[in-house]
């Protein structure tokens, strides 16, 4: 089984009988809002929003038995029809014989294009997809370039042809039938409009703003000749959309200015008969577009008014010529956008790389829906994915990261917690998608995780002075209240400075414990499937987390007061109740009566707090759950092998600790990832996790170290992973994010070899496309099988450019200055002993050259513009750094 190949040094790639595989999809998407899916048949969907999909909505299992897809048909002159797209039932019934057609798919940043032979009709077709960038219009473009390769003419009638679904994904199975009563179709010069006269969802019944188009023209612009706007009519009477009737019959036939109303939407568009002589080729081009309606549709000149508003925002693309100038537009887009370059030994690496850097991108087009896989959600990101993707954005594009970062710390409520949910706007939070109370106990970690990036990268410690507003609802005391619905907020405004947000974050939650004195669990932690944990669980696992953000934010206060002189500062006066206080007996009962004295807000008086006494504080917090973990959480099981246990249930019972009751040892990889991260697990403890989890969660033949061993037993007092069978998502995949984390932080603790594994399984197998089956870039986990699935859209992905950048090639930020650790193993240095990387460091591109001459375990010398700046020496000032930076490693 032959798999993909990269054909360049920009990711794109080419893989022969995608046709093949199943579950396969592919991005198309810009900042337009315009989302889509795209399989090699051009099946997938596309839409701007939950509401508003102009291709019926797919899940992954629609991938193969949904026939409404894009599609293209050639009748010849036999009466035969041919798909140029291969979405037909004869292709479809050829495809396990030695008649099927050959089909190669060439894959880039985000365009697709698949070229078919169709041996028996002596040509081949070309059919490539993409969606416009830097522009407003929402528009997703194909082109269709059919080439004579027989030694006679050919001659065919060709169709372009895609379903119009145009409402919610709530209508698949709410009103189906009855939302497509609501339909307006107005035939065009170019294509079909829809634009239905209501909505019908969780909404409510309202006027319709929207309005959806298919176009289609010859590439020199020669217009459809006679069009279908309605499917039933389309397929014919015992017809499919595999199999459809109109593009043999050219019956029943619509011209412009025609009206069809109450039916299922169709786009379709019929050309003139074309000759091909051998080797000549003929293209087509149609569009799916979405717009804005500029009022809602009254009456029919309303309905005209938008149908040609839409076409000419749509027929500008239908050319040749304007097809070509975009998709290199669109190439040189994601190209300029995904500024991260790694040049190794292994190109294939690379490459991977490339795609994985175009993802955290992804995240902030498609939210955490819209892919085939992520058919949850309403689009948006949660509170975790917001931060976590702001660390590749610091990596890549820092420059709107600054106002990004402090109006993300206005979903902060004044007990410590946070909005879940991030609005469309910049600093617009929503407190839950589906308004129910609920606290993850993580959520506080990520904000300064990214800030100490941030602070480390660009040296910018005045962020810490900026002011944010706090999040005000309903929802009090960690999330245990409510206020009465009656209750007024209208006067409930707080602002505090960035700094006062980041210490109400750590100071609150390192209060917030259970009976084994360990941070309680809530709704969840970053693992949403613990979630019945919520009175006893704790997580010692992020407890661990929690003490090593204490100890580097201690350092940043340090800094701080370093670099602004001051010896104080002013935040709210409720926040010294949350100083001073270690013991674990008193500390939720502190933390109580701090959380009702903040239940509307902050009252508006400060005080003037040290920073030494607040740096000291945090250290002594961090200590203090240092020790504490260490003298109850590690244990060595039956089989005398030792590790960090991470969990409690909601039986108060140790998760892991417990495994050798059942004859089975248990463990979970969170738990030691954070242990290790936090400097918690001493360097001998280190190798000992390494050596239990090489023994029980490592398999090489699904991509490496597996989220937890089998616990054999649906855990209601844990949460819902146990319900899942074991080797699917949270519970027991190789779940990409974690197994991330877990490199990083044995990377952070010096264990390069070790930290190589756990990365170079994970490389391995996503890019051994037998195994994985999917299309370059790194899913959120592989399934027992060793599939790839809910690929593109994870937080692996800015863990991983964030490991390799700062861990395997060694590249920090230290206040500004740059700092070289590298970690690189001589097999990931190329011929000429180099290993590079290009990327912005504070909003500066440049480009670092490791040049190794022995084992290149430490720097010898750094040349920057051909200028020696230092020997000896792996620290370069920030106003020493220059565009290439080249590195003598011995």
């Amino acid at each position: 089984m032959k798999g993909y190949e990269f054909i360049d040094d920009k990711g794109t790639f080419k893989l022969e009988d995608p046709d093949l595989y199943s579950y396969l999809y592919f991005p198309v998407g810009s900042s337009s809002g315009m989302m889509g899916s795209l399989t090699p048949e051009s099946g997938g969907d596309l839409k701007t929003s939950q509401n508003t999909f102009i291709l019926e909505p797919v899940s992954s299992d629609n991938l193969h038995n949904n026939r409404s897809t894009r599609n293209f048909w050639l009748c010849f002159e036999d009466g035969s029809l041919v798909s140029a797209t291969g979405a037909s039932a004869l292709a479809h019934s050829k495809r396990f014989t030695a008649g099927k057609d050959k089909v190669t798919l060439y894959g880039g940043l985000l365009w697709q294009s698949v070229v078919r032979d169709i041996a028996d009709k002596g040509i081949r077709t070309e059919v490539t997809t993409f969606v416009p960038v830097e522009t407003e219009d929402k528009i997703e473009l194909t082109r269709v370039k059919i080439t004579n390769t027989g030694s006679s003419p050919v001659a065919f009638t060709p169709t372009a042809a895609t379903p119009i679904y145009g409402r919610s994904a709530d209508n698949i199975r709410d009103h189906r039938n009855v939302t497509s009563m609501l339909n307006r179709m107005t035939v065009t010069e170019y294509g079909i409009t829809n634009d239905p006269t209501l909505t019908f969802d969780e909404r409510g019944h309202r006027k319709n703003k929207v309005i959806y188009g298919f176009f289609a023209a010859e590439a020199d612009g020669t217009k459809p000749v006679s069009f279908c706007p309605i499917a039933e009519d389309f397929i014919g009477e015992g017809g499919a959309f595999d199999n459809p009737r109109f593009p043999a019959t050219g019956t029943p036939a619509s011209k412009p200015g025609d009206r069809a109303d109450g039916f299922e939407a169709m786009g379709a568009a019929m050309f003139e008969k074309k000759t091909l002589a051998p080797g000549e080729s003929a293209e087509y081009v149609f569009a799916l577009a979405i717009n804005d309606m500029l009022k809602p549709s009254d009456n029919e000149t309303d309905i005209e008014t938008e149908s040609d508003r839409i076409q000419d925002m749509a027929s500008k693309y239908l050319s040749g010529n304007v097809f070509e100038s975009e998709l290199e537009k669109n190439k040189e887009y994601w190209d300029r956008k995904n500024n991260v370059r790694f040049n190794t030994g292994d190109k294939a690496f690379d490459n991977w790389m490339y795609w994985v850097g175009v993802q955290p991108m992804l995240r902030r087009i498609y939210g955490c829906s819209f892919l085939p896989h992520h058919d949850y959600g309403k689009g948006g990101r949660g509170w975790r994915d917001l931060w976590q993707d702001c660390l590749a954005l610091i990596i890549m594009d820092p420059s709107d990261v600054r106002g990004m970062l402090v109006d993300n710390f206005g979903g902060v409520r004044t007990d410590g917690t946070n909005a879940t949910i991030i609005g469309s706007g910049s600093g617009e939070f929503i407190a839950d998608r589906n308004g129910i109370t609920r606290v993850w106990m993580d959520h506080a970690m990520w904000p300064f995780m990214t800030m100490d990036l941030y602070i480390k990268q660009t040296g910018d410690l005045k962020i810490l002075d900026e002011t944010a507003p706090y999040f005000i609802d309903r929802q009090v005391m960690r999330g245990e209240e409510l206020l009465d619905k009656d209750t007024d907020l209208s006067n409930s405004s707080s602002e505090g400075t960035v700094l006062e947000h980041l210490l109400l974050q750590n100071f609150a939650s390192f209060f917030d414990v259970g009976e084994h004195g360990h941070m309680k669990l809530r709704g969840a932690d970053w693992n949403d499937a613990l979630d019945m944990g919520k009175d006893r669980g704790e997580s010692v696992a992020f407890t661990a987390a929690y003490a090593g953000n204490y100890k580097k934010l201690a350092s940043i206060l340090k800094e701080y007061k370093k670099a602004s002189g001051k010896d104080s500062v002013e935040a709210a006066a409720e926040l010294e109740g949350l100083l001073g206080v270690y013991d674990a007996d008193k500390l939720q009962s502190v933390l109580n009566q701090y959380c009702n004295s903040v239940k509307t807000g902050f009252s508006g008086s400060t005080k003037s707090y040290q920073i030494d006494l607040l740096a000291e504080d945090l250290e002594k917090k961090s200590e203090w759950i240092t020790t504490h973990i260490r003298q109850t959480e590690w244990f060595t099981d039956t089989e005398g092998y030792s590790r960090y246990n991470g969990y409690y249930d909601n039986s108060g019972n140790a998760l892991e600790k417990n495994g050798d009751k059942y004859g089975r040892p248990a463990m979970m990889l969170t738990s030691q990832v954070f242990t290790i991260m936090s400097g918690i697990a001493s360097e001998d403890q280190v190798a000992e996790i390494v050596r239990s989890a090489d023994k029980y969660i490592y398999d090489a033949s699904i991509g490496g170290y597996k989220l937890n061993t089998d616990f054999h037993e649906v855990k209601t007092d844990m949460g819902r992973m146990f319900g899942f069978s074991y080797g699917q998502k949270e519970n027991g995949a190789v779940f990409s994010h974690m197994t991330v984390m877990f490199g990083n932080a044995l990377y952070s603790r010096g264990f390069k070899d070790e930290g190589w594994k756990v990365l170079g399984t994970l490389y391995g197998h996503a890019t051994d496309f037998a195994q994985s089956k999917i299309y370059p870039g790194v899913p959120e986990y592989f399934d027992p099988k060793g599939r790839g699935v809910y690929h593109y859209l994870t937080g692996a992905a800015s863990w991983l450019l964030l490991t390799v950048l700062t861990e395997m090639f060694g590249i920090k930020g230290s206040y500004g200055d740059m700092v070289f650790e590298p970690k690189l193993l001589p097999s990931q240095f190329d011929n000429d002993g180099k290993a590079s990387v290009s990327f912005e460091f504070n909003g500066r591109p440049l480009t670092v050259i490791y040049q190794k001459t022995a084992i290149a375990s430490s720097v010898q010398k750094i040349t920057v513009d051909g200028v020696c700046i230092s020997e000896g020496i792996n620290v370069l000032p920030k106003d020493k750094i220059g565009s290439v930076i080249e590195i003598e490693l011995d």
